[in-house]
């Protein structure tokens, strides 16, 4: 099994290739919603979402991050806490032509926020099927567990 840093890493790849995710509070009452993950590679604990002020998850509290890769073959689950952290300095290093689409008055947009999530533990998937793996599903034989991909629970994401 990886160590947490190599982990780490392998999930901020595939997040950086497709950034979409799903998000929502772990109150038992929200619904997870499609939030794009901004990262920042001097936060390896934390994933930034641009959301408007109005939004149900500018309330904060613990919350989850779902995603799936481009290629459906990685997975990840994370539990943490969200909050809104409108710190200017993040705002500008993280500010982009694609945010600005969704905030015409620009970073002084007065419905714009930054909701930061501090990740406390991540599953990790990963479907790397074996070749031997993909015949048996072409031909509905049963795959052993040395040929399904890997799994992986990270409780501690400090480096």
């Amino acid at each position: 099994m990886a160590d947490t840093y190599t982990l780490k890493e392998h999930l901020w790849k595939k997040l950086e290739n497709g950034p979409f995710t799903m998000v929502g509070l772990s109150d038992g009452n929200s619904h997870f919603e499609p939030l794009t993950a901004q990262l920042d590679k001097d936060q390896v604990d934390t994933i930034w979402f641009f959301i408007g002020k109005n939004n149900r998850l500018a309330k904060g509290g613990p919350a989850a991050v779902n995603f799936v890769s481009k290629g459906q073959d990685f997975f990840a689950s994370l539990s943490g806490h969200a909050t809104v952290d409108n710190n200017p300095a993040m705002i500008d290093k993280l500010w982009s032509n694609q945010v600005e689409a969704w905030f015409p008055g620009g970073k002084a947009d007065p419905n714009l926020a930054l909701l930061r999530f501090d990740i406390a533990e991540a599953e990790l998937w990963e479907a790397d099927v074996s070749l031997i793996g993909q015949l048996k599903m072409l031909f509905g034989g049963t795959i052993g567990p040395d040929e399904a991909g890997s799994h992986a629970v990270v409780s501690d994401t400090t480096i």
